[in-house]
């Protein structure tokens, strides 16, 4: 990855502006949820182009240029949640925004490709009846979506679960956590249907511990094998289809690692981070096989 160029001073994203009042009430996440400042994540780029926008108990940090979130942000009380709201599956686009800057079903249509949930639909699902419905819907707009691969593996299910998992940990000090969750958007990411498929996710928790914040940060990477038959496997693809995704694979990593990647800013978290950086090479990115060997001490 070619090194990040950090602007003196934040980006400024322009807010949406709605074309009707159906979204005009969200507040979004809230920076203060744990107690210390979780910033939402802004490229560190100036020129980088996002739109904020808000919704019910998170914030999606949209770019335009991409069609995609650069990155969401996500509180969860977990001692509110509400598991039985139901699940309807109807996507729209957010009415703040252009539909044709937004990457909606026609990218998703007859082929492989999931609409993968960037900030998962329980995480925010929480309070009263009324607030956690409304919740649960606003899950629902392209703007939370990217494409993944439809197959689902022991990758893929760890990676789904880690909210819980984490939920779990933190249930021994304070049933809050802050999910911040994106796309890796790189350069090189395969076009399909005029966008560009991430090949890469990342998720970064904060909660506290004894208390004082924490983090913890991992990787879901669904390039395909970069075997020397890639490029045979590459050429067989029929005409018009996604591109080749390879099996879901769940890493934990450091959390400035997260923040090379992206370039985006992580305020506090890298220091925070339950993963020491100075692992060795070989084992600087920790491959999940299961939630034991998720690293939650320093």
């Amino acid at each position: 990855m070619e090194p990040t160029d950090p602007s003196p001073s934040p980006p400024h994203p322009r807010p949406g502006g709605p074309r009707n009042d159906s979204l005009a009430d969200r507040t979004g996440y809230a920076e203060d949820f744990l107690g210390p400042i979780v910033p939402l994540p802004l490229p560190v780029r100036a020129a980088t182009e996002t739109v904020i926008l808000p919704y019910t108990h998170f914030t999606v940090v949209f770019r335009p240029d991409r069609r995609l979130a650069a990155s969401t942000a996500v509180c969860i009380e977990g001692a509110q949640l509400v598991e039985d709201v139901p699940r309807d599956d109807v996507w729209e686009f957010d009415p703040r925004l252009p539909d044709e800057q937004q990457t909606g079903n026609d990218v998703y249509r007859n082929n492989s490709l999931d609409r993968g949930h960037l900030v998962r639909r329980l995480d925010p699902v929480w309070g009263t009846a009324s607030v956690a419905g409304r919740a649960n819907t606003d899950t629902f707009h392209y703007t939370n979506a990217a494409p993944q691969s439809d197959v689902f593996n022991q990758g893929k299910q760890l990676w789904q679960g880690l909210e819980n998992h984490l939920l779990d940990h933190a249930a021994e000090f304070d049933r809050r956590l802050t999910v911040l969750t994106g796309p890796v958007l790189h350069e090189s990411d395969p076009p399909y249907r005029g966008i560009q498929v991430p090949l890469r996710f990342w998720k970064v928790a904060a909660f506290m511990q004894d208390g004082a914040l924490a983090s913890t940060a991992y990787i879901l990477d669904q390039s395909p094998d970069l075997s020397r038959d890639a490029e045979r496997a590459l050429a067989g693809a029929k005409p018009g289809a996604p591109p080749p995704l390879g099996p879901f694979r769940t890493f934990q990593v450091p959390v400035s690692d997260v923040a090379e990647l992206t370039e985006l800013e992580f305020g506090p978290l890298p220091d925070v981070d339950l993963m020491p950086p100075f692992r060795a090479p070989e084992d600087r990115w920790r491959r999940l096989e299961s939630f034991d060997d998720i690293v939650l001490q320093n």
